[in-house]
């Protein structure tokens, strides 16, 4: 009987274990939410001049005209970068029609090595507005002397214009050809319109060294009296806000 009693216990123990209702855990892990923000500002520091065949490699442009350096840019966010000083070389007196070529723009890569380009002129626009603008550009004199002597009916034109740029935004409008006028009118260079123009474009006249010694003209009558001396004449490049057509 005892061996009974402790069997019936057993199995009742046993029956009980097994009959009890499962208790359910909840499972490890879940999901989290966070954030990531960044503001951009108008960038006011000046843009250095980038190479005009490859523009996402900065330079530093040789002025033939100055042995010190070019001018300096403007302050951004919207900026004059350089302006390439032409100079036509050493010329003999003649009585006939003549058309001088610029010699092409030397500058000095990030490697400090000396290469040549085509002439140009750079604008960045870091305004981060895509709100457009307008570059223009007038010669503030016929070509003269120090004791101002004119070289009359002196002209000169820039050819084969072409905008260079990395930026993604969509690109300004560049003049293919420009004639400077010695009167001082302004000339359009580029422009961009609204949605247009943001990074940094550049209009170079040429594509490459060989292109860009052939780009820009001053055209000299035979008539015109010349003297054994140093001519020469200023430009002014304008920028404004104001978008393109």
């Amino acid at each position: 009987m005892k061996k009974f009693g402790s069997l019936f216990l057993a199995t009742a123990i046993l029956a009980g274990i097994t009959l009890a209702p499962a208790t359910t855990f909840a499972a490890d892990g879940g999901n989290y939410d966070s954030n990531g923000v960044i503001t951009f500002t108008p960038n006011t520091d000046p843009t250095k001049p980038v190479d005009p065949v490859d523009p996402t490699d900065p330079v530093t442009p040789v002025d033939p005209t100055d042995p010190s350096g070019p001018n300096p840019g403007t302050a951004g966010p919207l900026s004059i970068d350089y302006a390439s000083s032409l100079d036509f070389g050493t010329q003999k007196i003649t009585s006939k029609d003549e058309i001088y070529k610029a010699k092409a723009q030397k500058y000095i890569d990030k490697d400090s090595v000396e290469k040549t380009g085509p002439n140009f002129v750079q604008v960045t626009d870091n305004r981060g507005s895509e709100t457009g603008w307008t570059l223009q550009m007038k010669q503030n004199s016929q070509f003269e002397t120090a004791d101002a002597d004119e070289l009359t009916g002196a002209e000169i034109t820039f050819k084969n214009g072409n905008i260079v740029t990395a930026s993604d935004s969509a690109k300004p409008t560049g003049q293919a050809t420009i004639v400077a006028d010695p009167a001082g009118n302004l000339k359009n260079v580029m422009s961009a319109k609204d949605g247009q123009g943001a990074g940094t474009y550049l209009l170079d006249w040429g594509t490459d060294a060989a292109t860009g010694a052939d780009s820009i003209e001053l055209s000299v009558p035979g008539s015109t009296t010349k003297y054994a001396k140093k001519y020469s004449t200023t430009f002014t490049w304008v920028l404004s806000d104001t978008p393109g057509n």
